[in-house]
C-alpha cells in the first residue's frame, strides 16, 4: 500500500503558477505529443505516406444481406453441356439449379442447342440460347 502523502502538484492546485514562477518558467518545451499523437496538426505527411490507414474515417457497416449469387456464364455451360452430351444428339438439358447455380449470364457463345433449368438469367443469355435452338425451363414451384 502506498503512504497517504499528497503528491506535490495537489498541494500547488488553486495557485495560478503551481510553483513555476510568472513569467513562462514552465512553457514551451515538452514534445508536442511526439509519436503520432499530434499529427493531425504538424508532421502528418511521414503519417499520411508511411500509414495511409492510420487515419480513415470509421464508417458503419451496412446491414444488408451480402450473401454472394452463385453465376455461371454460357462458355461454363456449354463445357459442362459437352460432358453431359457424350455423343448424345439433340437437345441436351442442363439443371443447373441441381448444382447450386443461381444465375445465367450471357458472357460467351454457345453453338448447341440446351434445354437449361435455372432460376434466373440475363437478357443476353436467354437470346443466345434460344438463338442457337434452345430453351429456358421454368419452375413453376
Amino acid at each position: 500500500m502506498m503512504p497517504h502523502k499528497l503528491r506535490k502538484i495537489r498541494k500547488k492546485r488553486g495557485s495560478r503558477t503551481q510553483g513555476y514562477g510568472r513569467v513562462g518558467q514552465h512553457r514551451k518545451g515538452g514534445s508536442k505529443g511526439e509519436r503520432k499523437a499530434g499529427r493531425h496538426k504538424h508532421l502528418w505527411s511521414y503519417v499520411h505516406r508511411h500509414e495511409p490507414d492510420y487515419f480513415k474515417k470509421k464508417r458503419l457497416k451496412s446491414l444488408r444481406d451480402k450473401s454472394e449469387v452463385k453465376v455461371i456464364n454460357l462458355k461454363e455451360l456449354e463445357e459442362i453441356a459437352l460432358q453431359k452430351a457424350a455423343g448424345k444428339r439433340g437437345k441436351i438439358t442442363v439443371d443447373l439449379e441441381a448444382m447450386g447455380y443461381v444465375k445465367l449470364l450471357g458472357s460467351g457463345k454457345i453453338s448447341m442447342p440446351l434445354s437449361v433449368k435455372v432460376p434466373m438469367w440475363s437478357k443476353a443469355a436467354r437470346e443466345k440460347i434460344e438463338a442457337a435452338g434452345g430453351e429456358i425451363l421454368i419452375n413453376h414451384a
